[in-house]
């Protein structure tokens, strides 16, 4: 039987476990799927000698520190500089590791159908593994962004440069960070939502709660709002797709 799993630490509150075991029953797919939580990294290459592993999805905080122990990444992955899903390709004794990123094509997903003309900027929230893919996705609709965190960096800004003139520029709003996730409901990136509008488009890659203060904050000045749940369940298709595609051996 093929197992399939997740890396990440902490996975408390794991969507992609409760999602695939789902997934292979309702589908009557013999394969397995578990969560392997390690404090770091360098536990990784412990992972590989599980038998009959195929593929892994990875989260908080490794999407970008699995990277040089991977043997590939695909096209887009290299480009992001972000992975979340891996693919284990072997020939006999011979395995594989090459990258992917799904989160970009859950995003891109997710989003696009709810875009307008007027959508022309967008503010990404947080500068980890997920803000990376959401950024390509966003650049390759031709959305110009700008990234805004706690210690920015060239050519980004901090929260305290968000301001009236920067939000009516700005009108999609993407919060990529953990703030506001499950037990800490009452927390919210430190942005001024009063000057939030019905033109603005506020998207969450927090799905528990459904609804978090960030997404509340920016409905209540009439903006339209997104939770990260149809991203991913859209990712996680993208993840099976490549898994269960290609090849089963290496390419020559």
């Amino acid at each position: 039987m093929k197992q399939y799993g997740l890396i990440g630490y902490p996975l408390g509150h794991s969507f992609s476990k409760k999602y695939f075991s789902e997934k292979f029953i309702n589908e009557s797919i013999d394969c397995k799927y578990e969560l392997y939580e390690i404090q770091s990294i360098a536990k990784f290459p412990e992972l590989l000698e599980i038998p009959n592993l195929a593929g892994l999805n990875v989260t908080i905080p490794y999407k970008e520190q699995v990277i040089p122990y991977l043997d590939e990444l695909d096209e887009n992955a290299a480009k992001i500089g972000a992975v979340n899903v891996i693919k284990f390709i072997r020939n006999e004794a011979e395995l594989k590791l090459k990258g992917f990123n799904s989160d970009v094509i859950g995003f891109s997903k997710s989003i696009q159908p709810f875009l307008n003309e007027k959508h022309k900027k967008a503010l990404i929230l947080g500068t980890g593994g997920a803000s990376k893919a959401i950024n390509f996705g966003l650049n390759e609709m031709r959305i110009e962004t700008k990234f805004v965190s706690r210690n920015p960096k060239h050519n980004q800004l901090s929260y305290k440069d968000i301001d009236r003139r920067i939000l009516s520029e700005y009108s999609i709003v993407v919060n990529t960070t953990p703030v506001g996730t499950f037990p800490h409901i009452d927390e919210c990136p430190p942005i001024p939502y009063e000057y939030l509008n019905s033109e603005h488009f506020l998207f969450d890659v927090v799905y528990n709660p459904s609804e978090t203060l960030f997404l509340k904050k920016g409905k209540e000045k009439g903006a339209k709002t997104m939770n990260g749940e149809k991203m991913l369940v859209e990712q996680a298709e993208a993840a099976w797709e490549i898994w269960r595609t290609d090849t089963d051996a290496l390419n020559p």
